[in-house]
């Protein structure tokens, strides 16, 4: 694996672990609707999560939560750029949570970092788009289906969960590199929750280091999510303890990047565990 990623206006070195923060400026997001929807409250919010630790911070405009409502173009721009705008100069990258083309050419042009899409640019134009921003970042995941309708009945994957996504993700990795996407601004999602029952997802969890074989950084997002809660029996707020577990499980299988709402109690996790790591 390269050992820099290239994001945006960022080179970031890979021999760490990287926090990754939310920020949702969406009325229904299944874990913070309401709380950050408005612009002063989300560039608020990010820049606090900065100060508790946040590597990079996510922003989105779209609940991707299954089950969700779509928004129109025009209102995920209309909500996402003036967050953009305010949290430009923070010191950090900014990753766009989005899957619409439209949308990630309006936030490139405002100067975001980098593109994580749940679709993994199959969006017709989406590829064309970050060829017009030859060093922003992209992360791609694996879905199957789409946010309204992934969980209803999720496939068997012939019954390999792991194989299933290594291959999908085999398969765009080749794609963004034919279409000219430079090697070093690919970035791997597994999907956690995004078209899987509770067992693929600890099944894609515990073998999650096969996916190290694609050479690309990984980003694990289980922050909050109902595999938490089919676990724990915890509401979502009371999902921070999981999430965290989960998120070190990922790392212990090769992730480098961890997408979470809890950024200081993550941060905390991580810096014990690194700790340890030292003094073996």
């Amino acid at each position: 694996m390269c050992h820099l990623f290239q994001c945006g206006r960022f080179e970031l070195g890979l021999e760490r672990p990287f926090i990754m923060g939310i920020v949702n400026v969406t009325p229904d997001s299944f874990s913070d609707g309401m709380q950050h929807f408005t612009t002063e409250k989300a560039i608020a919010h990010g820049l606090q999560l900065i100060q508790e630790g946040a590597d990079i911070l996510d922003i989105g405009g779209e609940s991707t939560r299954p089950g969700a409502e779509p928004v129109s173009i025009e209102e995920e721009i209309n909500r996402i750029l003036p967050v953009i705008r305010g949290l430009k100069n923070c010191g950090v990258p900014l990753s766009i949570d989005t899957f619409k083309p439209e949308v990630m050419q309006a936030a490139l042009a405002e100067g975001a970092d980098l593109i994580n899409d749940i679709y993994a640019l199959r969006q017709e134009g989406a590829i064309e788009v970050l060829k017009q921003y030859p060093k922003a970042g992209i992360c791609m995941m694996h879905m199957y289906g789409e946010p309204k309708t992934m969980q209803l009945n999720p496939p068997d994957y012939n019954g390999n969960i792991t194989l299933a996504v290594y291959q999908f993700l085999q398969e765009r990795i080749a794609i963004m590199e034919e279409q000219g996407i430079a090697s070093n601004r690919i970035m791997i999602d597994p999907g956690f929750g995004f078209g899987k029952t509770v067992e693929q997802n600890y099944e894609l969890l515990a073998n999650m280091h096969q996916l190290q074989a694609l050479n690309k950084p990984i980003l694990v997002g289980v922050s909050r999510k109902s595999m938490i809660g089919a676990v724990t029996g915890q509401p979502t707020e009371n999902r921070v303890a999981g999430s965290i577990a989960a998120g070190l499980a990922g790392l212990d299988r090769g992730a480098i990047v961890l997408r979470v709402h809890d950024v200081w109690q993550t941060k905390s996790a991580i810096d014990v565990w690194n700790k340890i790591k030292q003094e073996l």
